[in-house]
């Protein structure tokens, strides 16, 4: 029988009352979790953000998406280990209902057809 294998996303908040070096380190250690479990196709840190409103009385955390490919068990062993971590103030899982390479690939594409196109207009 065939594997399954969806594209999902993740965006997590970690607490920065700890400092950068163990905001990095739980970024590291969530992405390297995802690593070893799934493809990654994608990370976008957004960096140090206010927060919409305080959670547990912060109001900034640090930002990071994550789109990856996996089998559907992981998703929610990777909502458990959020849970369990301290540092995470927020996560989300969601299933994509695209495919998260080709949504990539086109989004690298779309500069350099963007780029060609104002050449050709220069040119003419």
């Amino acid at each position: 029988m065939e594997k399954v294998i969806n594209s999902y996303e993740t965006l997590f908040i970690v607490d920065v009352t700890g400092g950068e070096e163990a905001t990095k380190a739980t970024v590291t250690k969530f992405t390297d979790i995802i690593a070893k479990n799934a493809e990654i196709v994608e990370v976008a840190d957004w960096g140090k953000r206010r927060l919409a409103y305080p959670i547990n009385d912060m109001p900034e955390g640090y930002y990071t998406v994550v789109t990856f490919k996996a089998e559907p068990a992981f998703p929610a062993e990777l909502e458990r280990l959020y849970h369990i971590d301290e540092s995470v103030m927020r996560s989300i899982v969601v299933r994509l209902e695209y495919e998260a390479v080709a949504k990539a690939e086109a989004k690298e594409e779309a500069p350099a057809a963007a780029a060609e196109e104002a050449t050709e207009a220069v040119a003419e």
